[in-house]
Parts: structure tokens; C-alpha cells; sequence
């Protein structure tokens, strides 16, 4: 799919953002708080939405950029069709996960994520059990509640274990549609998608 690449103007010129409208098969980049780039794309332009804000963790948050480079004989990763990977660190980014208002935050960028769903658009929204079940109240008043589809329950079991209480091991998505009898759900094309992680599943569904 080709790319292309928009830089956009300062949040305080957000009125003047241009998006430009990409080819049919390409796709657009852009570099921009996501609140001013919302408001500069037309309404019922997009049929899904997918968002992974912060978490509201109370802690400083570090990312770090990481790259796979195929090594069959010392990958510390295993993929598709058990093809061993080695992990490359490329640097890291940090911020504050940190939110006095964290609903008036996510407030204004739903709304615009609603305005710019097609009639038969979905909106997923990533969250943990930290501001989940405060979000999904802020939705059922932006959508209805009878716009909420399902929440699905991403299990892991990696990461940190705690011996003074259940460690959280699943993050939470709120998914919600436009019409909640007229959305988009391929169950088929779904189902043909195969898994990355043979071991997760029968030999059947992996290939």
C-alpha cells in the first residue's frame, strides 16, 4: 500500500489542517496531536477506528523501539510457523502517564471519533482495568449503550507477578458502533487470519 507522508501545522492552527485525501489503496501518515487531525477530517469518512491511549498508569512510561532480524540459529523470538527471530533494540521514548481529568482528556477525541465513523463504523477502544469501566460510561453517553458491541479481553501471561495480590494479566477493549444494527463484522475473512504463535493454537488453525 502506498504512503504518504503529512506533517501538519502547530495544534494552535488546528482549524487550518489540510489532510489530504489519499488514492484509493494508499494510505496517509500523520505526524500531529491527534485531537487537531480528528477535527480536520470529514465526517462518516472512516469505518474503523482503533485507539490505545494511555493508561493513566500514575507512573512514568518508557517505550522502547524494538526491531526483529531473522536468526534461526539465536532468535529470542519465535513467529509464524515457528521461524526464530532476534530482537534488535533501537532506543526508547519516555513520558508521564499522568492525568489529573483523564475522562475530560479522552472526552473530545471520542466525540470527534464518532462524528467521523461511516453508519456502519466501529470504534475499539484499548484500555486496562484502570479507566475502563469510566470510559465505558463516557461512551454509553456518547453512543447509546446499546451501541456497545462486546469488550474483549486480551489475556497475557507475561510481564511482572506480585506476591501481595492477582497480578493484572489482561487489558480490556470497548468496542462500540455507530449503528448497532448495521455494522461491519466479517466473521469469515476474521477466521482465515493465521495465528503468528503456532504453540497458541491447534496445528490446523496454524497453518
Amino acid at each position: 500500500m502506498a504512503v504518504t507522508t503529512s506533517p501538519l501545522r502547530p495544534p494552535s492552527r488546528a482549524p487550518e489542517l489540510i489532510i489530504p485525501r489519499p488514492e484509493p489503496g494508499s494510505g496517509v501518515i500523520v505526524l500531529s496531536d491527534n485531537l487537531p487531525a480528528l477535527q480536520a477530517l470529514p465526517a462518516e469518512s472512516v469505518r474503523l477506528i482503533y485507539i490505545d491511549p494511555p493508561f493513566n498508569t500514575g507512573s512514568r512510561r518508557t517505550l522502547t523501539r524494538l526491531r526483529t532480524v531473522s536468526d534461526p540459529e539465536n532468535g529470542d523470538r519465535v513467529g509464524y510457523q515457528g521461524r526464530r527471530y532476534r530482537t534488535v533494540r533501537l532506543g526508547s521514548l519516555s513520558f508521564e502517564d499522568v492525568f489529573d481529568d483523564f475522562l475530560a482528556f479522552l472526552e473530545p477525541r471520542l466525540l470527534e471519533a464518532r462524528r467521523l465513523l461511516t453508519p456502519d463504523g466501529s470504534l475499539f477502544v484499548h484500555l486496562d482495568y484502570r479507566e475502563v469501566h469510566y470510559c465505558r460510561v463516557l461512551l454509553d453517553a456518547i453512543f447509546g449503550r446499546q451501541s456497545l458491541i462486546n469488550e474483549i479481553i486480551w489475556a497475557y501471561d507475561y510481564g511482572a507477578r506480585s506476591r501481595r495480590r492477582w497480578s493484572p494479566k489482561h487489558d480490556n477493549i470497548l468496542w462500540y458502533a455507530r449503528d448497532p444494527k448495521g455494522y461491519v463484522f466479517r466473521y469469515d475473512a476474521i477466521d482465515r487470519i493465521p495465528y503468528r504463535a503456532p504453540g497458541l493454537v491447534g496445528p490446523e488453525k496454524a497453518r
